[in-house]
């Protein structure tokens, strides 16, 4: 029987998650397919049913639906229930709704591919309290990296995540990280800030970014996003979304179906599609 997946989010319209994993299941050979489905905020639950009722195998979470859709399922994985986040659900054998996240590894995975693994002991600065920026925290410090900072319009929200981090972290406005660019290592924007068909606002001037810097944004579509581009106009060295996307992919199609697909091919894929000539720089 034909199995089929899908991602869910509200925009949709500039996910490649379709294009990247159904060449993935015709790389391995499989009878399986994925689909992209608009849903609403409002719409989430019913969806939610839709797609149980529909024998759908598993799907993918993006914005909004990280944090809103735990209530809906049975069950979440450790690192999903430490982080409050979900971007990837497994339809089990039982029936039985369980959420992943694979945004976090998937993310430190991409960003070590990029740039090794000996920034570890670097100030990390995080812009952006959502899903992503708790998945990426916590897989952050779970790797290693100590020192990390959230800057959030709304600081209460960066500081409940710096609460669940310890006393490593800090939170602070995004006025306040503007002020003192200067002083991190490592940048990572994981707000929706510049995603296609969306704001193309920063959320700050990157003035006193060090020139040394390692700025990363989760947005991948585009591929070299305004932040990303006024980084690079710094100086500044910048790693792109797209690895991160492919490598949290991997990982929850390793959930759903039991192997790894290729990312290495994959990357070099979605760059040309995405009309790039190198997924970092």
């Amino acid at each position: 029987m034909k199995k089929w997946f899908a991602v869910i989010g509200d925009p949709i319209e500039h996910s490649m998650s379709p294009a990247m994993h159904n060449q993935w299941f015709s790389e391995e050979n499989l009878d399986a397919a994925y689909l992209p489905i608009h849903v609403l905020p409002e719409q989430l639950e019913d969806a939610i049913k839709s797609l149980e009722m529909l024998g759908a195998s598993g799907w993918n979470v993006t914005i909004p639906h990280k944090t809103a859709i735990i209530p809906f399922l049975d069950e979440l994985d450790t690192m999903a229930k430490k982080m409050g986040a979900v971007n990837t659900v497994v339809r089990q054998a039982d029936g039985k709704l369980k959420g992943y996240n694979t945004d976090g590894l998937g993310f430190v995975r991409s960003l070590e591919e990029a740039i090794g693994d000996t920034h570890r002991d670097g100030r990390v600065l995080l812009i952006g309290a959502g899903g992503a920026a708790r998945g990426i925290a916590f897989a952050l410090q779970h790797t290693g990296y100590q020192t990390i900072t959230i800057a959030n319009r709304t600081v209460a929200n960066a500081e409940q995540i710096c609460q669940e981090l310890g006393s490593s972290a800090n939170a602070i406005t995004l006025k306040e990280a503007e002020a003192t660019l200067g002083d991190y290592d490592i940048l990572i924007q994981t707000t929706p800030a510049g995603l296609k068909n969306g704001s193309l606002q920063l959320p700050f001037e990157l003035d006193q970014l060090s020139t040394k810097a390692i700025v990363a944004d989760i947005v991948y579509n585009p591929l070299m996003t305004p932040f990303l581009q006024a980084a690079e106009q710094r100086g500044a060295t910048v790693v792109t979304g797209l690895g991160m996307f492919v490598h949290q992919g991997a990982l929850a199609f390793n959930h759903w179906l039991g192997q790894f697909p290729n990312t290495t091919s994959m990357k070099e894929s979605l760059t040309e599609q995405l009309g790039g000539n190198n997924v970092n720089r």
